[in-house]
């Protein structure tokens, strides 16, 4: 079984992802990662180089052409489900989970590692907030087509364990 991970930046799709492979004995996939292995380059750089529009369709293109493992967590940038057809194409290969957390608390997470996070790397912290509360309003009717909504404050990874194995 594929379960895709969404989410807002900073929510904890790489950590929580990590935990529940080794609990799972699922292999784990960060879909960043994936792309800056393929490009040899961070997507930072990509992304100042190339632009937003360019870096979308790349990773759209990652997303649908990885070869997976049968079982597979797989962590995705926090934009990669409202581009193109993700969240559908999430949706019909696996199951998607999104975890769900406020403004306030993503920017309280983000804010140490900021300058890494194109979007995010120059603004003051209120700033920051106000751009994840219109971000999130965005991106929320994407991320509200997973298949299961998590809270991401609360989230335990036996918990994500027992509530996948009961969907199997």
């Amino acid at each position: 079984m594929k379960i895709f991970l969404i989410g807002f930046m900073g929510c904890g799709k790489s950590t929580m992802g990590k935990k529940l492979a080794v609990k799972l004995g699922y292999d784990f996939i960060d879909l960043d990662h994936q792309i800056e292995k393929n490009l040899g380059t961070t997507i930072t750089a990509y992304f100042a180089e190339n632009g937003e529009e360019a870096f979308r369709k790349l990773e759209s293109e990652t997303l649908k052409n990885f070869d997976y493992p049968s079982n597979a967590i797989i962590a995705t940038g926090g934009g990669a489900p409202c581009f193109f057809d993700n969240m559908d194409w999430m949706n019909a290969n696996g199951l998607s989970i999104y975890i769900e957390m406020s403004a306030a608390a993503l920017a309280k997470r983000l804010e140490s590692g900021k300058e890494k996070r194109p979007l995010l790397k120059d603004l003051s912290e209120a700033e920051m907030v106000r751009f994840i509360e219109d971000k999130l309003t965005e991106r929320e009717r994407f991320y509200k087509r997973a298949g299961v909504t998590v809270n991401g404050i609360s989230l335990s990874a036996d918990a994500m364990r027992a509530m996948i194995l009961s969907r199997q």
